[in-house]
């Protein structure tokens, strides 16, 4: 099992000096990839847009998005995405999530909450054609009703075939799409013992739809602080965390961080996105501490 950990780069630098020292000391660092969030109304960067400048500063990082899938066109997602992953020579890392639920990021999506699975369900089919080659006539349904394609055959394409598609999410409708549609999956705010629940469930629904997903293919996006945290983060992550202790599903202190990791390990998870819950003051000095506290599991 080979062990990858990533770093979720949260509010940082945004200009190019600033953001170009911390994919310096992810790569210096030997972390295995970068990975951007796409929040519409956060102060963060849109992720394919730093993705693509990521990918032209460094050669070999490996550039992860955990995006939306409702509310963008399918194929305008599946030409950027296919362009970042022919550029990059296939070193793109892609997870759907159907996006957050609170205002004002309910509103910029632009999907009724209730609709976001269904299109899920929908769209990611319809890229996997427009990836392999195919020339593509779709009309869609119900909330993608809008979506129509006439005769289109994509280019550039992946130079990953097929361009893998994970899936994050617990909830059970989460897993059984996973099981169904996914490569793999990367949940968040979960305990070892929640995510293997997880992971036979989406094995089973799997198995029964003729599929089989890569054992390689579990990870966590896995919060964490090396500081004692803050009584507002606590409760944030307490009333997410489905009833447990908020130190079972993030990690506090570098012995903390170091602990959970191998307990993820232990039921079978290889990959991490190791996500800071407070945006650091200093990027390059976080991620020195990062890899003096897990860079050596990596193997």
């Amino acid at each position: 099992m080979k062990i990858r950990i990533g770093v979720g780069y949260t509010r940082g630098p945004t200009d190019g000096a600033g953001f170009g020292a911390v994919l310096d000391s992810l790569t210096r660092l030997h972390f295995d990839s970068l990975w951007l969030s796409e929040v519409l109304t956060g102060a963060v960067p849109d992720p394919l847009a730093a993705l693509a400048f990521a990918a032209g500063r460094h050669p070999r990082l490996k550039l992860g998005t955990t995006m939306l899938l409702p509310g963008h066109h399918p194929l305008r997602l599946a030409k950027q995405l296919a362009t970042i992953d022919a550029l990059s020579g296939g070193r793109l890392l892609v997870t759907f999530v159907p996006g957050l639920a609170r205002s004002p990021e309910r509103e910029a999506v632009g999907v009724p909450l209730a609709d976001r699975g269904s299109v899920i369900d929908e769209m990611m089919p319809l890229l996997r054609r427009l990836w392999s080659g195919e020339t593509v006539t779709y009309r869609g349904a119900g909330p993608s009703a809008a979506v129509a394609i006439d005769q289109v055959t994509l280019s550039p394409l992946p130079v990953q075939q097929p361009l893998e598609l994970w899936l994050g999410g617990m909830a059970s409708a989460a897993l059984d799409r996973c099981g169904r549609l996914g490569d793999g999956w990367l949940p968040s705010l979960c305990t070892p013992a929640e995510v293997a629940a997880g992971r036979e469930v989406i094995d089973r629904v799997a198995e029964r739809s003729g599929r089989r997903i890569d054992p390689e293919h579990f990870g966590v996006s896995l919060g964490y602080s090396f500081d004692p945290l803050d009584d507002a983060v606590a409760a944030s992550i307490g009333a997410r965390s489905r009833g447990n202790p908020v130190t079972d599903v993030v990690a506090v202190g570098e012995r903390g961080l170091r602990d959970l990791v191998h307990r993820f390990v232990d039921v079978g998870f290889s990959k991490f996105v190791a996500r800071p819950l407070t945006p650091p003051a200093d990027w390059p000095g976080e991620l020195e501490r990062l890899a003096g506290a897990v860079g050596d599991l990596q193997t």
